[in-house]
């Protein structure tokens, strides 16, 4: 029998949004603009691009949030597609964040905010590890002390990350350069426009992880559809101002041609401090979406403990008795981290599982059909507007992102369908032990 006590309600309305805005803002602003325009063959493609993709975000977002609204408990998707479609389809997303994809995102995260430190001091391979596993251990211990710390981390590192982003914004809009909108480059307009829009998608990956720790957001029923829906939008107008103002600065051929347009619009506006401007920005970028990752990625295990769904249950549920925080499943997922660190398989790891996920997030998407009919909506409670078009928008987006993974690599697809249900002899052995 299970006596664990809930976790308390101590996330505020602006840490929750914070967490959204910062899972979702990591590097990828700063080193996708060249990507998205290359594909889309001229600015105002690329901007047209970003605004799709943002659009089929929210649309998703906006329709899981009526889920979140409805099922205001901690574990996100994995609780959401549990009682939605049955218990094995929950574990099987479970199983895969909680042991593979959480951890090897934590990890692919340390190694940058290493990496992009080593900008201002240089380092080896080992050293690096080393200061990933450091920033690691620090963000963890703050989140075993309280969950406070985690969220005012999220906060400060949110506000950080949008300075440099914000400056290169407000200049750059109104500098005087102008040179990205003046040529059309080799590229015919609109072509790769698919593969564009397949890239912003990735770049506004994250906004789910929130939902995660809905039992530790104040009033969770009115809190999460906001912050949702108010993040994802603050973070459209974001990527396409920002987008904006690169194409302001910089010509046509530098932006395609380089791996960080951020940090040469900020060189081009700031002169030669822009760079270190912009590398700090992602540092603090990077960090904040380190703290969101190891923060939400927890409660997945905590979650499944309190189901007995995860092999050591009983220890992984258990809330730490004097500071009220998951910390066994922080410890979990941290130590699985470290692991993916050393042994270099994190992004081989991500990558296997890419299709597997985006099969489960747009079940999630799809499940508030099977809402209306299982749960009829309370008066008052929120409702995704402009339903049913709404949703199908969101679930269209994600059938494009498996029909474009299926396409560019069916065997590593294949392998990621392969390590998912490799988790069913665990969970049918837990559930005849449950029984």
């Amino acid at each position: 029998m299970n006596t664990t006590k809930p976790l308390k309600k101590t996330v505020t309305f602006f840490e929750a949004l914070a967490i959204v805005v910062g899972m979702i803002i990591g590097s990828g602003i700063f080193l996708k603009p060249g990507i998205v325009l290359n594909n889309a063959g001229t600015p105002w493609m690329s901007i047209l691009a970003w605004g799709v993709g943002g659009i089929i975000t929210l649309a998703s977002a906006l329709s899981v949030a009526e889920i979140a609204a409805a099922i205001p408990r901690s574990g996100g998707l994995y609780t959401y597609l549990g009682e939605l479609y049955g218990g094995v389809f929950g574990y099987l997303l479970g199983w895969v964040q909680a042991v593979i994809s959480y951890p090897a995102s934590v990890a692919a995260l340390a190694i940058a905010f290493a990496t992009y430190s080593g900008y201002f001091l240089p380092m080896n391979d080992w050293q690096q590890k080393l200061l990933a596993v450091l920033i690691l251990a620090f963000i963890l211990i703050m989140n075993v002390i309280a969950t406070k710390f985690g969220g005012i981390i999220q906060t400060v590192a949110t506000v950080g990350k949008l300075i440099p982003v914000a400056g290169i914004i407000g200049v750059g809009l109104f500098s005087n350069l102008a040179p990205g909108f003046g040529g059309i480059g080799a590229s015919a307009a609109g072509t790769g426009f698919g593969v564009a829009v397949l890239g912003t998608l990735w770049a506004y990956d994250g906004w789910i992880g929130v939902t995660n720790m809905a039992g530790e957001i104040k009033d969770p029923v009115k809190t999460l559809p906001k912050v949702i829906s108010i993040g994802v939008m603050f973070v459209i107008a974001v990527y396409v101002l920002f987008n904006i103002a690169i194409f302001k600065v910089l010509p046509y051929d530098q932006i395609v041609s380089s791996k960080t347009p951020g940090a040469d619009a900020a060189e081009a506006l700031f002169g030669s401090g822009g760079g270190a401007f912009i590398t700090a920005g992602i540092i603090v970028s990077v960090l904040g979406a380190l703290n969101g990752y190891l923060m939400t990625a927890a409660r997945v295990p905590q979650v499944m403990g309190e189901q007995n769904q995860i092999p050591f249950s009983r220890v992984l549920r258990s809330i730490h008795p004097r500071f009220q925080t998951p910390a066994n499943a922080l410890i979990f997922q941290s130590v699985l981290a470290v692991i993916y660190i050393f042994s270099g398989t994190f992004d081989t790891l991500t990558d296997l599982l890419v299709f597997v996920l985006w099969i489960f997030f747009t079940m999630g998407v799809f499940g508030v059909f099977i809402l209306r009919k299982k749960m009829p909506a309370e008066k008052g409670r929120y409702r995704v507007p402009l339903y049913p078009v709404t949703p199908i928008i969101g679930v269209a987006g994600g059938l494009y992102i498996l029909g474009s993974t299926i396409v560019s690599d069916p065997l590593r697809s294949l392998i990621g369908i392969g390590i998912t249900l490799a988790g069913l002899p665990v969970y049918y052995a837990l559930s005849r032990k449950n029984q």
